[in-house]
């Protein structure tokens, strides 16, 4: 052989491995974007919905086989539309899913770390109007800004403290009603309009205010404490997901683990008096 077919050969060799190589990339990748899809619209009613559309798909290939022209026919007319309905069904699933993915790019919007002790704040707040009975409802921004629900409440842009929060939801005053909004380490606003969920197996026992928690945590990223002034039970939700009668060990975990706290020196100072306010909650 000479040497220009021994290089030919070895191309050959080399474009082949190449292109196995490739194959093997693209079908990984196809995988991981089918499993990210079906993480998405988990535990959702898209779930039933893509089954639907899975069995019209068969149907109108089953009718097709068999011979069924006019079924066949009318099928299809309806397969064509289904796209278009999907993204008007699915347009806060799109969206989030978009927002998630966005949160994995190199030039994503880094948040502010907030206040170490703010977790205690809400916390010790959470308990104290829980106790009382006092209906109320906490949303801390994470990465996915909340410029849009700020807007709807009245502005506040103040620092956050056990006293303001408890005052800010006392009944029959001008802010009672709504959500205090938290973010860079700051009440943005209070009494702002959130998003209810429209989750279709969540118990009808659940009034507008755990709705609206996980209403906003199913459209950002943003975390969500709750109080429930008939059962006097504190919840939290994250991700669509309302973890139900929190004690303050589970609330104070919850919020460590999905906010990244900025640690400060006179945390250790403020340790003494943050006890103050659960002492007087629990009078």
């Amino acid at each position: 052989m000479s040497g220009t077919g021994v290089l030919e050969s070895v191309e050959r060799f080399r474009a082949g491995a190449f292109g196995n190589l490739l194959d093997l990339v693209d079908v990984l990748l196809l995988a991981v974007i089918i499993y990210q899809v079906f993480l998405l619209v988990r535990g959702t009613r898209a779930v039933h919905m893509f089954l639907g559309i899975i069995f019209l798909l068969v149907f109108y290939w089953g009718t097709g086989v068999v011979g069924l022209r006019t079924v066949h026919h009318v099928v299809g007319s309806i397969l064509f539309y289904v796209p278009f309905v999907m993204i008007v069904i699915f347009q806060n699933t799109i969206r989030r899913g978009l927002a998630a993915f966005g949160g994995y790019l190199p030039f994503r919007r880094f948040y502010s770390p907030q206040p170490s002790r703010l977790v205690d704040d809400i916390v010790l707040a959470a308990r104290a109007m829980a106790q009382r009975r006092i209906g109320a409802i906490l949303v801390v921004e994470r990465e996915q800004g909340l410029r849009s629900y700020i807007e709807t409440g009245i502005p506040l842009d103040a620092l956050p403290s056990y006293d303001l929060l408890v005052n800010l939801f006392v009944p029959h005053t001008p802010l009672h009603d709504g959500a205090a909004i938290l973010a860079e380490g700051r009440i943005k606003a209070a009494a702002c309009f959130l998003p209810l969920t429209s989750h279709p197996t969540l118990s009808k026992e659940f009034g507008s205010r755990h709705r609206a928690a996980i209403g906003i945590t199913e459209e950002t990223d943003a975390v969500a404490v709750v109080v429930s002034e008939e059962r006097g039970e504190v919840s939290a939700a994250f991700e669509g997901r309302l973890h139900r009668d929190m004690d303050d060990a589970a609330l104070r975990a919850l919020l460590r683990r999905h906010l990244r706290l900025r640690v400060e020196a006179a945390d250790s100072e403020a340790q003494a008096p943050a006890e103050a306010p659960h002492a007087r909650a629990s009078e």
